[in-house]
C-alpha cells in the first residue's frame, strides 16, 4: 500500500490489491495519480476556476443580450405555456358553468311555459 499512501480514499476503494496486478489496476493507479496531480496543481486549479467563471459570465451576457433585443427566452416560453394552460383550465370551468346555467334557464322557461299554459287553460 506504499504507492497508495498519498491517494484519496475513493481511489483506495477502487484499487485492486497489488498482488493481483493487471492492466486495469495499473490504469486506475495512473489515472488516480494524474487526477491528484491536477488537483494539487495551482495553475490547473486557477485555470479551471477561471474557465467555470467565464462560462457563467457568458451565460449572464447571453441572457442580457436576449433581453436587450427583446427576444423571448426559453423560461419566458415556459411561463407563457403555464399561463396558457391555467387560462385554458379556467375557461373550460367557465364553459361548464355556463352550460349548467343554460340548462337551468331552459328548465325554468319550460316550467313557466307549462304554468302559463295551465293558467290559460283554467281561465277558459
Amino acid at each position: 500500500m506504499g504507492k497508495l499512501a498519498g491517494m484519496p480514499v475513493w481511489f483506495w476503494c477502487m484499487s485492486e490489491p497489488e498482488s493481483e496486478g493487471g492492466l486495469r489496476a495499473k490504469g486506475e493507479e495512473a489515472l488516480g495519480e494524474l487526477a491528484q496531480a491536477l488537483v494539487d496543481n495551482p495553475v490547473f486549479s486557477g485555470a479551471l476556476s477561471r474557465a467555470l467563471g467565464a462560462g457563467e459570465r457568458a451565460a449572464v451576457a447571453q441572457r442580457q443580450a436576449i433581453g436587450a433585443l427583446n427576444l423571448a427566452s426559453s423560461s419566458d416560453f415556459e411561463r407563457l405555456e403555464q399561463r396558457l394552460r391555467s387560462f385554458s383550465a379556467r375557461l373550460e370551468a367557465l364553459e361548464d358553468a355556463l352550460d349548467s346555467l343554460s340548462g337551468e334557464v331552459a328548465a325554468v322557461r319550460k316550467q313557466q311555459a307549462a304554468s302559463s299554459a295551465q293558467g290559460a287553460g283554467d281561465a277558459d
